[in-house]
């Protein structure tokens, strides 16, 4: 579409919003307190729609990913941060304070490492790409390896690789599990660069299994349809025809 035409703009971004219209809870902590929304729709002079970026992934995903025909998913990102964000009937469920599904800022292990957001031992600290990595190295491993130079450290029997790679499912399980005997999603969808690592599908489930309030597991865990572009198309939903 012509750059000049009246196109209306929908953004992903970390964090959400104030009713004020400012930034809050935002990973990229240059933008919490600024009003980004109004600043764009004042240089861009068009309506903006603005949402947190694990939303978008989730609205995507139940929409046209694979938690499509699913009543209620949870959509979960699992990156540079974890976040997540909850679609009911085709919408998305913000909540009172517009956040409903950050799950990574639940507390996991209260005398775990500090997060950005001041607290200690949260879900982000551990299962976020950088959190692996940290914990990898607490463990006595080399720096700067990336989750999946870990994971395949691990598969070749490096014991503390698989040390690592032991807690993070195991962390993966008490943390999600958390989530579903609240929520009891008919789908769970992962997200993220660390949605990529198979261990989280074929040993991810009998974690979750040990700490759900039932005989058994049986909401289904998926790997996303979308890839890096689901947030964007989770921000164009955000202006349904």
């Amino acid at each position: 579409q012509d750059i000049d035409s009246r196109c209306t703009i929908g953004i992903a971004t970390p964090g959400t919003l104030n009713p004020d219209g400012s930034v809050k809870n935002s990973n990229t902590i240059c933008l919490n307190g600024q009003p980004l929304q109004r600043d764009l729709e004042t240089l861009l002079m068009r309506p903006v729609r603005l949402e947190n970026d694990a939303n978008c992934f989730a609205l995507a995903e139940a929409i046209g990913g694979a938690g499509r025909g699913a009543h209620t998913v949870f959509g979960v990102i699992m990156g540079t941060g974890v976040g997540g964000g909850i679609v009911v009937g085709g919408q998305l469920l913000p909540g009172l304070a517009h956040i409903a599904g950050e799950w990574g800022h639940n507390c996991l292990e209260p005398d775990g490492p500090r997060c950005y957001c001041g607290r200690n031992g949260c879900v982000e600290t551990f299962l976020s790409g950088p959190g692996f990595a940290a914990d990898y190295q607490r463990l006595g491993g080399s720096t700067g390896l990336t989750p999946p130079a870990i994971v395949q450290r691990a598969q070749q029997g490096d014991g503390i690789a698989r040390a690592a790679l032991e807690r993070l499912l195991e962390r993966f399980g008490r943390a999600l599990a958390s989530v579903i005997n609240i929520l009891d999603p008919h789908a769970v969808v992962l997200g993220g660069g660390l949605s990529n690592l198979e261990a989280l599908y074929s040993e991810g489930p009998e974690h979750i299994a040990q700490h759900v309030f039932d005989t058994n597991l049986k909401t289904p865990i998926l790997r996303n349809l979308n890839g890096d572009s689901a947030g964007v198309h989770g921000a164009a939903q955000l202006w349904p025809t």
